[in-house]
């Protein structure tokens, strides 16, 4: 029998045996997280389109910190700022001041 573990590591082998030890529970707010989850794992397949624009060199140096702190490709950075825009989602109004 072929092991469904052979590609795990440690720690996620370790979540498997603790969830089929019971050790999780279900969240107070279950349909809200799945529904999230849902929406996260639709959005990985979106067809996506390239676009070109121009950003200061400063800029892009800014962004290229900022994703190194958050540990993801800058690309994916401006991506996720659009989205969130797009949806609402900024903790932050934006100035078009400088435009």
């Amino acid at each position: 029998m072929k092991d469904p573990f052979k590609y795990l590591d440690d720690e996620e082998k370790e979540l498997i045996e603790s969830v089929e030890r019971g050790e999780w529970k279900r969240t107070n707010n279950f349909d809200e997280e799945k529904k999230k989850a849902e929406l996260a794992a639709n959005s990985t397949f979106t067809e996506t389109e390239s676009m070109n624009i121009s950003i200061s060199k400063r800029d892009v140096n800014r962004l290229k910190i900022r994703a190194l702190e958050e540990g993801i490709p800058y690309p994916a950075l401006v991506s996720g700022v659009i989205h969130k825009y797009l949806d609402g989602k900024l903790s932050e109004s934006l100035r078009t001041d400088h435009i």
